[in-house]
């Protein structure tokens, strides 16, 4: 099933203005402001809160382990609806599609690596009916996660193999209505490009996030640093970068004040991304439960936007519940504080790992942050 190029033009044309979609204006690459529909929405707000997660509250209601989430959409379109449904009630103002492993590579995994086309349109077309419900504007985002492929130089798979794959997801999610596309929990710089690359074929505007989960570093050793320097290679600008999932909240904050302070030294000031997990997952009677309580995820909220964050949410065991926290936080928020600390992010929100601690003390030679050391990776996620 294929998705029409007139289905996918129409939609840019009422969600981005394309000439100002096409430049930008500071000297360094492609984290300059642009004018797009999620830009607007934060010009208008000042903060923008993104959802939960999404796998994590479907095994609430019925998805097993090992199961696509994505073959939901049209086995379970109710069950998905209620889940954007919850979000957008809890206050956010952006929800992400249920779509995170829908290229070919994740769907085959399932027998369904020719239905990228149809499961990709339904994810956006559920959070869209949604969205549009909402009595305020909410965000369409549709989530593009990693092929889970090693690319080359260090696998088989080309970067333009994994960049097709992605453009094939990216214009079913345009076509469906998406006003954004999120790419998340990537690890290397290869992934990055290729999922930027396939994305911009669609023109709508581009968020992408990494996974930092290995002691302030990304699993195939990127730092946030390293992270914002790759827009400088894109040759389309994007809309906003920063990390997700991770090893909890406390290595969100600290790599959004790592991202923040490689941005002041570059001299770009990018719209920055925290969507951190909902504290440290552990096993109770037979289940994954995260120990993330509502009040930690409204002081994670206070110190990320102290941080620089602009837009914020939770991934995994972040539910309804805790957006709603997040809401409240968010809304309470005035600007002033300083940046936190990380004795003020350790205390509040838990352990920081060394590498983190390094970065933040300005070390980011390989023996302050390296990928081996005291941080841990027991959140790594295949679903959010």
């Amino acid at each position: 099933m294929g998705v029409s190029t007139r289905a996918v033009d129409d939609h840019i044309k009422r969600n981005c203005l394309s000439d100002d979609f096409t430049k930008h204006t500071l000297n360094s690459g492609n984290l300059a402001r642009m004018t797009n529909i999620l830009q607007n929405l934060l010009d208008q707000r000042g903060l923008l809160l993104a959802d939960g997660a999404t796998g994590t509250n479907l095994f609430a209601v019925g998805l097993q382990t090992g199961d696509a989430p994505e073959l939901w959409n049209i086995d379970h379109p109710e069950r998905i609806g209620t889940l954007h449904r919850s979000f957008v009630e809890a206050g956010s103002d952006i929800i992400l599609t249920n779509s995170f492993g829908g290229t070919h590579y994740r769907l085959a995994l399932h027998g369904a690596q020719d239905r990228v086309a149809e499961l990709n349109t339904a994810a956006a077309r559920l959070a869209r009916t949604e969205a549009d419900k909402s009595d305020k504007q909410v965000l369409v985002a549709g989530s593009m996660g990693p092929t889970g492929e090693i690319l080359e130089p260090n696998g088989s798979v080309s970067i333009a193999q994994a960049q097709e794959a992605f453009a094939e997801q990216a214009r079913a999610l345009a076509a469906g209505g998406a006003d954004v596309l999120w790419i998340e929990t990537i690890s290397s710089a290869e992934e990055v490009t290729a999922a930027v690359n396939g994305a911009a074929q669609t023109g709508l505007p581009i968020v992408y996030t990494v996974s930092i989960d290995t002691n302030g570093r990304t699993m195939m050793g990127m730092t946030p640093a390293q992270t914002l320097s790759i827009s400088a290679s894109l040759a389309t600008p994007v809309a906003a970068v920063g990390t997700n999932c991770g090893t909890g909240a406390s290595e969100v904050v600290a790599a959004i004040c790592n991202f923040n302070a490689a941005a002041s030294v570059s001299g770009v000031q990018p719209v920055l991304v925290a969507k951190a997990n909902c504290g440290i997952p552990d096993y109770v009677d037979g289940k994954i439960v995260y120990s993330g309580t509502p009040e930690l995820m409204a002081n994670y909220v206070h110190l990320c936007a102290n941080a620089g964050a602009k837009i914020i949410g939770g991934c995994c065991g972040t539910t309804a519940a805790h957006v709603a926290a997040m809401r409240q936080a968010m809304d309470e928020w005035q600007a002033g504080d300083p940046s936190p600390s990380s004795d003020t992010i350790a205390e509040t929100l838990g352990e920081l790992s060394q590498g983190a601690r390094a970065q933040m003390a300005g070390d980011l030679s390989i023996a302050g942050g390296s990928a081996t050391g005291k941080g841990s990776r027991r959140s790594r996620r295949s679903r959010n």
